[in-house]
């Protein structure tokens, strides 16, 4: 199963990424097959959700096929730490939080390729946790929710993530949410549409289904830059 790394920049800060140089360093990195870039976008486009004050300044994902490679990357002076520093992006321990998680990739009914340097529009959710019991919590999610979701108008790739352990040498703070999940789309006007849509009303009766939980459920829309690098 893929996995991948969450950086999350710190909350309230100007976004610390030049998108370009971080992918021109990036893209020698072994294992890495694609580097998602994902910003804020601050107007509203889900209504039932107000937008949340402490949203990240931004969101990297760093894609690998496995974990023993993600963590050849993540060794003390390594490939990624090579990459963030070349790029010029803050290395204090406060300017990311850091999370590796396991990947789900669900095939929607109108996908579309994607190119290195395109941009899509995220919606970008986490569940902090902890269940009262995971694997209960997670057999329901993955049994019920996606099929739900892929119902979504214009949606173009669906994944959900689950919390993976793993070694690091970044000095940055470790994320623990128990889950995270990912819907994107064209822009922002069809996130917005699908937000609004039947098959939202059926996500969030879900949603009150799940077992229980507790924790907070961030929502953040997000404008994406895709760099690929290979095929997974």
């Amino acid at each position: 199963m893929p996995v991948c790394l969450f950086l999350s920049g710190a909350c309230g800060a100007e976004p610390p990424v030049d998108v370009h140089a971080l992918q021109r360093e990036a893209r020698e990195i072994d294992g890495l097959y694609a580097l998602l870039t994902h910003l804020p976008i601050t107007k509203a486009v889900d209504p039932r959700i107000a937008p949340d004050p402490q949203a990240p300044s931004c969101i990297l994902q760093w894609y690998f096929n496995d974990l023993a490679t993600l963590e050849a990357a993540l060794v003390a002076d390594g490939a990624i730490d090579r990459a963030l520093r070349g790029a010029a992006l803050m290395m204090d321990a406060h300017a990311f939080s850091q999370q590796t998680m396991a990947v789900r990739t669900f095939a929607p009914p109108q996908p579309a390729a994607v190119h290195n340097g395109m941009e899509r529009c995220s919606y970008m959710v986490g569940y902090e946790g902890p269940a009262d019991d995971f694997n209960a919590w997670l057999t329901h999610y993955l049994t019920h929710h996606p099929p739900l979701m892929l119902q979504l108008p214009a949606l173009r790739e669906l994944e959900i993530y689950t919390h993976v352990e793993s070694r690091s040498a970044l000095p940055f703070a470790r994320a623990a949410l128990m889950q995270r999940n990912k819907v994107v789309f064209d822009d922002p006007d069809a996130l917005a549409r699908a937000l609004a849509s039947a098959a939202r009303d059926a996500m969030r009766r879900d949603f009150q289904a799940l077992p229980p939980y507790s924790g907070a459920t961030p929502h953040y829309p997000m404008r994406s830059i895709y760099g690929k690098f290979a095929a997974p």
